[in-house]
């Protein structure tokens, strides 16, 4: 089958280079999308290890559909019958963009009837009940290009299944995974987010080091599928758990989450609980004009709060104020930001090393990275 992983817009790299480390060389990138060919057990395996994703999807088929007889009949020629049994749930979902389809609610109902169509006819079934488990159904048309996906995720990869609350802007575990991702931070450096917020970044990173499988806590909407047994879901888990080098990595992790706010610090406590990560990140309630340390070669990441979420300009300045004395103070320290904030290196006074174009959901955002002078060389 060919498979879609979806990612956020300037993440692709990121999900790709987890592609191969799990094994899936002949992949093609595309803005928002990795693909690969695979069978049911991948999607097990995606969904499960997956870090920086969004979701996994199967392409059914794509056409051309200028109208809504081409879009019926190019549906209905498809092999519904091979995915979906003649008891499965059909909800479908739409979306159009710069398309002469445009009608989300048509394109939905057309794309349904010609489903049903094709699985009466597969099925040699006159009824479908719809009984038993859900087949979500995507139609994408892109410049009348119409493509028919199946999700096999159902909620989305970024709930993992740990966090419980976030704070008032909460920020994807996917993308939080990923800021570690593209960071120079490793398992012998420490580790600081001054506006930790509910802790995500910090449980992400120290998830990722540990390599402790992102969906090993949660279930998937494919469990539940007849060509999905539990003994291949379970034989996936068992290979991601065989990975996990938390012993290895878990004495060594040096994390620290810093928040003005103490209510929001007792989310994150009770979120990396949850994570079976609270015995390695220690939180403290604390200004982030106050951050120091005795220690070298570190690294910041973190997801200030600006804009709207603060909603008072004299904070937003002494925010920048602290990022100015955290460089000086810190002078071997690398620090990572993400923000919406486009004026945010003439606001600190430093051009970043390196700046990559991301997005938080709908929310377009920057990753300035600054980067510390190299630790020096250590003895094996």
């Amino acid at each position: 089958m060919k498979l879609f992983i979806t990612t956020a817009f300037g993440l692709e790299s990121v999900v790709s280079r987890e592609l191969e480390k799990l094994g899936y060389e002949n992949t093609t990138t595309e803005n928002g999308r990795i693909i690969l060919d695979g069978g049911y057990e991948d999607i097990c395996r995606l969904n499960v290890n997956i870090s920086a994703g969004e979701r996994v999807l199967i392409r059914v088929g794509e056409f051309v559909a200028t109208s809504f007889d081409e879009l019926f009949e190019n549906t209905k020629h498809l092999p519904w019958e091979y995915y979906i049994p003649v008891n499965g749930m059909i909800p479908v979902d739409a979306k159009s963009v710069n398309s002469k389809l445009f009608s989300l609610s048509d394109c939905q109902r057309i794309v349904k009837k010609a489903i049903v169509e094709r699985l009466k006819i597969g099925h040699s079934a006159k009824t479908l009940p719809e009984t038993g488990a859900r087949y979500p159904v995507i139609v994408s048309i892109h410049n009348d290009i119409a493509q028919l996906l199946i999700d096999t995720s159902g909620d989305g990869l970024h709930k993992r299944g740990w966090r419980s609350r976030a704070g008032d802007a909460p920020l994807k575990e996917t993308l939080a995974n990923a800021m570690a991702a593209l960071s120079f931070w490793r398992p012998d450096r420490p580790l600081i987010d001054p506006m930790c917020g509910s802790g995500t970044i910090l449980i992400e990173s120290a998830l990722r080091e540990m390599h402790v499988a992102p969906g090993h806590q949660r279930g998937f909407i494919c469990d539940k599928w007849d060509k999905v047994p539990a003994d291949m879901m379970e034989k996936v888990r068992a290979e991601a758990r065989a990975k996990n080098r938390e012993e290895l990595i878990r004495p060594i992790l040096d994390i620290c989450g810093y928040d003005i706010d103490r209510h929001v610090l007792d989310t994150a406590r009770k979120n990396a609980r949850d994570a079976g990560v609270d015995d390695i990140i220690h939180f403290q309630q604390r200004d982030f004009a106050e951050l120091s340390s005795k220690k070298q070669y570190g690294c910041i990441i973190t997801n200030p709060p600006y804009g709207e979420r603060i909603g008072d300009k004299s904070a937003i300045k002494k925010i920048y104020s602290s990022f100015r004395n955290a460089m000086k103070e810190l002078p071997t320290w690398s620090f990572y930001v993400l923000t919406a904030d486009e004026n945010f290196e003439n606001e600190i006074g430093r051009k970043a090393d390196k700046k990559r174009k991301l997005y938080n959901g709908r929310i377009k955002v920057d990753y300035y990275q600054f980067y510390g002078p190299r630790p020096p060389k250590r003895e094996q």
